[in-house]
């Protein structure tokens, strides 16, 4: 029973510039969207797609990650033949490696892939925002008889040489790949999202493992030889919400952004196209007679007496009576105390803010700070924590960080 298509899911980043909020997690694992984490967008999207074979090749901090995709019956990839499984580095009779790259990561799992026999592979990222129906990514692959196909979207100019870029003539066949230039010929940039040819994709594996000078990285070898080899490459153009949640501005705008999808063009609540994750099992929110809420998102076990507006709050949030919270991001379990100020920040899962403190602050015209503090953090009373603060530690209450 050979599948069409399978789906690997690179899930093994450190997430290195989220700083605090990624010390005990993996990237694709970090709360977003008053419900989900991240990686409940390319797991909804599989199925959503038709694709129900899924390898999520984890490495760093796997254990909350492991733990929420349990056997994938959120996502309704609990599977006899297929499903979701959880790839993480082996020993193997020739010794143990970590994943060297994103290539050698799905070198090391070519068994696992064999299994299905596929026609195709799809190369999906476990770290970015995105609704994409890889359904019409696969036609548009067909149609076009390639090897290659490699999801891009245009940027501005200006934006253009932060990019890895797709160089491609007028029947998007590509032409040249060009790795973050500083004079750009493109504006389309690659997603990291690929689809190949199983066969295709076996070979430039097995030939980029064999040479000992490569970085076994999709971007860095496996592109420019098939490029080199002039094999059949072209760039499918998408055209819906795509965003690398990769540093702490980009996933409080992200977040932000929920709060307005007729603007942004990222829409959690349509039911045409859902995206699925794993429920809290808490009860209700309670928003007390009180309570001052405007333009947010409160989730499941929420209890709010004070003033909540423009932010994002997850399952299980008290925000108590006098605290005030504005353009925030709050994760799961956090508690913030009589009179605490939260504003234009992250705050983690299970921190506790004390009475009075005040956490952030709203930017000053060009400023792009956004305070953040980490899982399990207890904030003191009166504490103060400055608008570029990076907090991974308790404060007492009075000190001040910046």
């Amino acid at each position: 029973m050979a599948k069409e298509m399978i789906a690997m899911l690179l899930a093994g980043g450190q997430g290195s510039r989220l700083y605090a909020l990624t010390q005990k997690l993996a990237k694709p694992a970090v709360p977003f969207g008053g419900k989900y984490r991240i990686i409940d967008f390319p797991l909804s999207n599989c199925i959503n797609s038709g694709i129900d074979t899924v390898g999520i090749l984890t490495q760093y901090q796997p254990l909350v990650l492991n733990e929420y995709i349990g056997n994938g019956q959120p996502w309704d990839l609990d599977r006899l033949f297929g499903g979701v499984h959880v790839l993480p580095p082996y020993q193997k009779a020739s010794g143990s490696d970590w994943y060297k790259g994103t290539a050698n990561a799905i070198y090391q799992n070519i068994s696992f892939i064999e299994r299905y026999d596929p026609e195709y592979v799809i190369i999906l990222s476990g770290d970015q925002i995105c609704k994409q129906d890889y359904s019409d990514f696969l036609r548009f692959h067909k149609e076009k008889n390639a090897e290659f196909s490699v999801a891009v979207m245009e940027v501005p100019w200006e934006d253009a040489s932060r990019f890895g870029l797709m160089v491609a003539d007028e029947d998007d066949r590509i032409t040249e790949f060009q790795e973050k230039p500083k004079n750009p010929k493109s504006n389309l940039a690659s997603m990291g999202i690929y689809i190949f040819n199983w066969d295709i994709l076996k070979k430039y594996l097995e030939e980029d493992e064999q040479d000992p000078n490569s970085e076994n990285d999709f971007g860095n070898n496996i592109i420019p030889n098939l490029l080199k080899d002039h094999r059949r490459m072209y760039a499918y153009h998408f055209n819906g919400y795509w965003k690398d949640v990769g540093t702490i501005p980009s996933l409080w705008e992200a977040n932000m952004e929920v709060l307005d999808p007729e603007h942004s063009g990222i829409n959690l609540f349509d039911d045409d196209w859902k995206i699925y994750s794993r429920n809290s099992g808490m009860s209700g929110h309670k928003i007390s007679a009180n309570a001052v809420v405007e333009n947010s998102m409160i989730t499941d076990g929420c209890r709010i007496k004070g003033t909540v507006k423009h932010s994002v709050l997850f399952s299980g949030v008290q925000v108590a009576e006098g605290a005030v919270v504005e353009d925030a991001v709050v994760m799961g379990g956090t508690v913030i105390e009589s009179g605490a100020v939260v504003k234009h920040c992250i705050v983690a899962e299970n921190v506790k803010i004390g009475e009075n403190a005040v956490v952030g602050a709203m930017p000053k015209d060009g400023e792009q700070c956004v305070a953040t503090i980490g899982s399990g953090v207890t904030i003191g009373a009166e504490a103060v924590i400055g608008p570029n603060a990076m907090i991974s530690d308790n404060v007492e209450g009075g000190e001040e960080k910046w």
